[in-house]
């Protein structure tokens, strides 16, 4: 209620008169004002897993007898609660959550823990009545799951598991086994004994509380991953390979996913309770993956990161300067603000850290020529004016370079049988649906069948991997004709990390049939029932092809540009030529032109011809934006014919690399060195130049600046780490500034024990 209403209310009650209300404040531009539940429920919703009930330490049973409640003293009780915590220990030894960089337990649910009861006497288990209770959330209830009471005998159970392990003494080992479905999330632990007059419990000991995790390893869990090398991979791994560049130039960015860094867990419970994620929901992978897509990026629900393609991050990171996710989840969780700034791997990966953490199996996929169709169909349209040249302010749609987005593991009841198993979930915020910036989750399965009624976003996925690459010739009376379509344009090349290795693994198959197949004609048709149009005219195609070469240039180069023109026919061939080379986002979005050239060219028959272009740095050095990416689009009519030919190509330029060298003992808590090294190939100064790295399990994130890095000069950044635990990781490592990004380099460790 607003603060005008409040007044009101209280001047009637006291027999005022009621002044004339001034108008309530608007609400921020954009949003909806903020309504509580007062009037429709009894409460809040539970939704902030921070925020305890207070449970008592004593319940009487009825009112007090005429000298008060009788002393407890006499009966059973609780001197001690271990919950078995320690890294070493059985309990995450077992649940596979040593690494964890947190005091208290973590377990996964559906599979027993211990905890040790210290009593004041020997337990009888015949006289003696306790048990152990589990609360989460400020108003825990049995019917919602939110509180919890396990029993340690078989003739009385709760919906998770209790049993005595073992007695000495007055030692109790108990083992409580959470349900398969229960809530994820932090726990609070009581043990309450039973007696005559009423139930004693211990004290609130934050010591006792404990975080319970989504089990791939349980075949009762909706996340159940039966392959212990994926489980491995996608649940464990930290060091992480993110694909980018180009189809046919394929490049790696290293990542930290940080899933077990100190504080990681609780930032992604935050992420949960900001989205005002009602508790009783959190057991659920489908609603906890839906609602984090929408909570990663910060559009309309100020979540965790803010999407920047400008090429301006004065006041952020830029995007190509993170090297994990860490640094990222912290900040949010502390500052409680949206960080600066993100594209989209940097949305995947912190989503994959998200999923991992909690237990979700995941991992980022890279789509090569994605598409980002505007107008709801599978065409990709692009508009060329009566001479074969391309209108670009008609021309709107878009395929980016590439795409990256995740999937997670998980069964799906929503959906028929079969459906289950990998699901696309991306945060990236591309388009809406149900009124927020989201996507999925979407069965991978669903979307290769073409099944794209499902739940939920398919038809927009399907069409990232199926769409056609559509030219339209606009005559200059307005009408539009198809001349030319591409079909295997989009969607050449679905790219993820090989389980056990660095090596990459193409799963395009898992998304669709091959191009030209029955099953592709099929699944194509099956979609169409369910609204998303396809191109249907097949134009006759030109007897001329246009070959562009594949090349391998670093930033500064000039270089040559050959453009091949292949006469097929058995006449010669005249083709008037409109070669365009631009400066380009990953998105496909032109940033600035720097080539146009139309050339003429004669073809004679069976022949082919190449028209040779020399491109220098200083046309395209000074627009370059980020990822380096240079796009070279050929067009034209065949004079003889009439018919369109076209050819597009994407080179990526390749940035210097960072030396990153390790020196040092190699061994658990033994001091190493890491050394970074750069030198500015440049003829002119690089300005405000930082640097980050960081390796998981080795070196927590560091960071350097150098005001001027002027041109020919070299920088040497030197840094000392202590190695926390044995294994096979990397040291990783940015440098970015406004006039070169993407700048990185690592270096392989292996630390012993």
């Amino acid at each position: 209620m607003n603060t005008a209403l409040q007044e009101i209310v209280k001047m009637s009650d006291q027999g005022a008169t009621t002044p004339t209300p001034s108008a309530p404040p608007a609400p921020p531009a954009g949003r909806p004002p903020k309504v509580g539940s007062r009037g429709r429920a009894s409460g809040p919703t539970d939704s902030d897993n921070f925020e305890a009930a207070d449970i008592p330490e004593l319940e009487f049973f009825g009112a007090p007898g005429p000298r008060g409640y009788p002393p407890l003293t006499e009966f059973l009780d609780i001197w001690d609660v271990d919950m078995m915590r320690g890294r070493g220990e059985t309990n995450k030894t077992d649940h596979r959550t040593s690494l964890y960089h947190c005091d208290n337990l973590i377990v996964r649910r559906g599979q027993e823990f211990q905890i040790k009861i210290t009593f004041s006497r020997a337990y009888k288990p015949n006289e003696d009545k306790f048990a152990v209770e589990f609360v989460i959330g400020a108003n825990p209830q049995y019917s919602k799951g939110t509180y919890i009471p396990v029993f340690p005998t078989k003739t009385r159970q709760s919906s998770w598991e209790g049993r005595v392990i073992q007695t000495n003494d007055n030692v109790v080992i108990m083992g409580v086994t959470p349900a398969a479905n229960c809530i994820v999330g932090k726990y609070h632990m009581y043990v309450a004994v039973q007696t005559p007059f009423g139930i004693r419990r211990t004290k609130r000991d934050n010591s006792r509380d404990l975080y319970i995790l989504f089990n791939p390893w349980a075949a009762d869990d909706a996340v159940f991953l039966d392959d212990e090398a994926e489980r491995q991979e996608c649940v464990m791994n930290e060091l992480g390979i993110i694909y980018h560049g180009a189809y046919d130039d394929v490049s790696e960015r290293n990542w930290n996913y940080g899933q077990f860094n100190f504080g990681v867990l609780d930032a992604c419970l935050y992420i949960m309770d900001r989205s005002e994620m009602p508790i009783t929901n959190r057991g659920d992978p489908i609603k906890v993956t839906r609602k984090a897509s929408a909570m990663l990026n910060s559009r309309d629900d100020d979540g965790v990161l803010v999407g920047n393609w400008s090429g301006d991050y004065t006041y952020g990171v830029a995007p190509t300067s993170w090297t994990g996710s860490t640094d990222i989840l912290l900040s949010y969780f502390r500052s409680k603000m949206p960080v600066c700034y993100a594209q989209c791997w940097v949305y995947a990966a912190v989503f994959n850290s998200f999923l991992r953490c909690l237990g979700i199996p995941s991992r980022v996929v890279t789509n090569y020529y994605s598409a980002h169709d505007n107008d709801g169909n599978l065409k990709l349209d692009i508009i060329l004016d009566d001479n074969g040249r391309i209108d670009r302010n008609r021309t709107k749609d878009s395929v980016w370079n590439y795409h990256c987005w995740n999937e997670c593991y998980m069964t799906r009841p929503d959906l028929p049988t079969g459906f289950g198993g990998w699901q696309v979930v991306d945060a990236t915020p591309q388009e809406t649906s149900d009124g927020m910036y989201r996507c999925g989750p979407a069965s991978v399965l669903a979307i290769k069948h073409g099944q794209i009624c499902f739940p939920f976003d398919a038809p927009f996925v399907f069409a990232e991997v199926n769409s056609d690459v559509v030219f339209y010739s606009r005559k200059k009376d307005g009408t539009m004709e198809t001349v030319k379509v591409k079909k295997s344009h989009v969607g050449r090349m679905v790219l993820t990390k090989a389980a056990g290795s660095d090596g990459r693994r193409d799963i395009i198959d898992q998304y669709k049939f091959p191009e030209g197949s029955p099953e592709e004609r099929t699944v194509l048709e099956k979609a169409e029932e369910f609204g998303c149009k396809q191109e249907k005219s097949s134009p006759p195609e030109a007897d001329v092809d246009v070959v562009l070469p594949t090349l391998e240039i670093s930033v500064g180069d000039d270089f040559e540009f050959n453009v091949e023109f292949v006469n097929q026919s058995l006449q010669k061939r005249t083709v008037e030529a409109y070669v365009s080379g631009s400066v380009v986002y990953y998105t496909g979005v032109s940033s600035n032109e720097f080539l146009f050239k139309t050339p003429t060219v004669t073809v004679p028959a069976q022949k082919s011809v190449k028209e040779l272009m020399m491109i220098e740095s200083r046309n395209y050095l000074n627009h370059l934006v980020e990822q380096a990416n240079l796009n070279f689009i050929v067009t034209g009519k065949i004079k003889e014919t009439g018919r369109i030919v076209s050819a597009m190509k994407v080179v990526t330029l390749h940035t210097p690399k960072l030396t990153v060298e390790v020196s040092g003992g190699g061994r658990v808590n033994e001091e190493m060195m890491a050394t970074v090294q750069f030198t500015n190939p440049f003829s002119f100064n690089l300005e405000n130049v930082y640097l980050r790295m960081e390796g998981p399990g080795v070196m927590e994130l560091k960071s350097r600046y150098y005001s001027l890095l002027p041109g020919g000069s070299s920088l040497t950044w030197t840094e000392m780490f202590t190695p926390q635990r044995p294994g096979k990781t990397r040291v990783m490592a940015t440098l970015d500034c406004s006039g070169l990004r993407q700048v990185s380099g690592q270096a392989s460790i292996t630390v012993e024990t």
